[in-house]
């Protein structure tokens, strides 16, 4: 097999031109002859390189709109023949085929075109084709030739050129193709799942090119990597990288915060919330969150759905914790934070966030689409003699979308939009409601006229027996079990109102 290779040819055909130039200056320097197409070719005679149009070695002109370019045998010839096989430099010669040792070449901006909103037609013709098979026959062929298909490398073959007289390792180019085939898989995936959601096919298909590796994952013996755009997602202010654990909850944040419209503050542990409020000012919703389980929020991310202020900032200073969260912060509270380097201050940033959700499992990957729907005071059916208050329809309505986002078994006890206490991934439906009324008691709440929320139905009155002694008034439901009666009949029988609204939010 050959070592080092020295480039002779190189076919240059590029969507975009930013940082080409050096590049080709260099090969031009080097000697190297160079050929091209359209906007490239007029790119690299304006910087007064001399350059040959590949319809000029190819005795075609560009076709059908610009569709049809590269495809042609006098270049995949030169691309494809294997320098060491006489037989294919028979043929080359046979033919004047000129050996192509390099190839540079991007691909049509089909993801953008799809973000931007592109029509069906415009979204068609940013499908490449052209390009896409340049990329793989060179890369297949990286015995003999150079890929690049990003000018991200653009830096590194200029160096590799520079340093060592204008020639090419197989290690290098071996590299160079695994990073070509990673742009052609990525680009063909997402064409796939563009054309794959009417009757779509049972396949699953993700790449994500952005990686972040982390300090660790769940546990300091385990690795771990972040696939995707965080500086997308957030811009980060103050503190350390993210860990595993810290992006898990801050995922759970995200998605408990976007429930709420009204000025709300949370708090989460484990991904589970121990403390919310909506409230008129953000500085009390940050009050009263608080006051749910100051115990458990040490530690914890925070997160608001309103900007924070510096007297706010003041209140939160007070506290340790990992990570907040907010679209946005004064600038004095920022300052404020930032005094302790560690503290993680993230400004969320508008992007949209996909529908669906997917892990591991097993031997194979589970996906489904995410719980995005969560029922109002329109959906409840009220199943007792007595019906909720509007104060009780509003509670049960608050805590029917933190039970949503709680580890199940979970029972959620609310009372004037605040989090008073949950009981958070029992095994038994009993257990999580006593843990949330004992919970509550611990620190200073009442449960007399509180609403309560479970997760799923209950399949014995047990439940509503024990929020009755309590002094629960109010129980929300999805219903759906057997022996519904039974705990309708003991809801009368203690005069509590209780609701059901059809749909079940178990989270594990």
């Amino acid at each position: 097999m050959s070592q080092s290779i020295k480039i002779k040819n190189a076919l240059i055909s590029v969507y975009y031109k930013d940082g080409l130039e050096p590049l080709v200056k260099l090969l031009a320097a080097q000697g190297v002859q160079l050929f091209s197409t359209g906007g490239t070719e007029q790119f690299i005679k304006d910087l007064n390189l001399p350059v040959t149009a590949v319809e000029d070695l190819t005795g075609y002109p560009s076709i059908l709109g610009g569709r049809v370019k590269t495809l042609h045998p006098k270049v995949f010839g030169g691309i494809l023949n294997r320098r060491a096989l006489a037989g294919d430099q028979e043929q080359i010669a046979e033919y004047e085929i000129p050996e192509i040792d390099l190839v540079i070449v991007d691909l049509y901006p089909f993801e953008e075109t799809v973000k931007a909103g592109g029509t069906p037609e415009e979204i068609i013709e940013k499908i490449d084709i052209g390009g896409i098979s340049l990329i793989r026959a060179a890369a297949k062929n990286f015995n003999d030739v150079v890929i690049i298909a990003s000018k991200n490398d653009y830096p590194t073959l200029q160096a590799q050129l520079e340093a060592q007289n204008g020639e090419t390792t197989l290690a290098q180019r071996k590299s160079f193709a695994k990073t070509a085939f990673h742009t052609s898989s990525h680009y063909d995936t997402a064409i796939f799942n563009y054309f794959n959601t009417e009757e779509p096919l049972d396949v699953f298909k993700q790449s994500v090119t952005e990686a972040k590796t982390l300090r660790y994952g769940e546990n300091p013996h385990q690795g771990g990597v972040f696939y995707g755009d965080l500086d997308a997602m957030f811009t980060k202010l103050n503190g350390k990288e993210l860990s595993y654990n810290n992006l898990v909850d801050v995922d759970a944040a995200v998605a408990l915060i976007d429930e709420f419209e009204d000025p709300t503050f949370a708090i989460l542990k484990h991904t589970n919330a121990c403390g919310i409020a909506s409230r008129p000012t953000v500085k009390q919703a940050w009050v009263d969150a608080l006051a749910c389980d100051p115990v458990s929020a040490f530690g914890g991310v925070l997160i608001t759905n309103v900007e924070v202020n510096l007297e706010t900032a003041e209140e939160i200073n007070n506290l340790f914790f990992e990570v907040l969260i907010a679209p946005s912060y004064q600038p004095e509270a920022v300052e404020l934070f930032s005094k302790k380097k560690n503290r993680v201050i993230l400004q969320r940033n508008e992007v949209e966030l996909s529908k669906k959700q997917f892990k591991t499992l097993l031997n194979g990957v589970i996906e489904q689409d995410k719980d995005l729907i969560i029922e109002g005071p329109e959906q409840m059916t009220t199943v007792t003699d007595k019906a909720p208050t509007e104060q009780e329809l509003k509670d049960l309505f608050f805590a029917n979308k933190i039970v949503k986002h709680t580890k199940s078994n979970t029972i959620v006890l609310v009372k004037d939009d605040v989090l008073i206490a949950s009981g958070v991934g029992q095994t038994s439906r009993v257990d999580a409601l006593r843990q949330a009324i004992e919970k509550a008691a611990s620190f200073g709440f009442s449960v007399k006229g509180a609403a309560m929320a479970s997760d799923a139905f209950f399949p014995f009155p047990d439940c509503v027996e024990i929020a009755a002694e309590a002094g629960i008034t109010a129980v929300l439901q999805p219903g759906g079990s057997i022996k519904d009666a039974d705990s309708v009949a003991k809801a009368n029988e203690k005069g509590i109102a209780m609701v059901t609204t059809g749909v079940r939010h178990f989270k594990h």
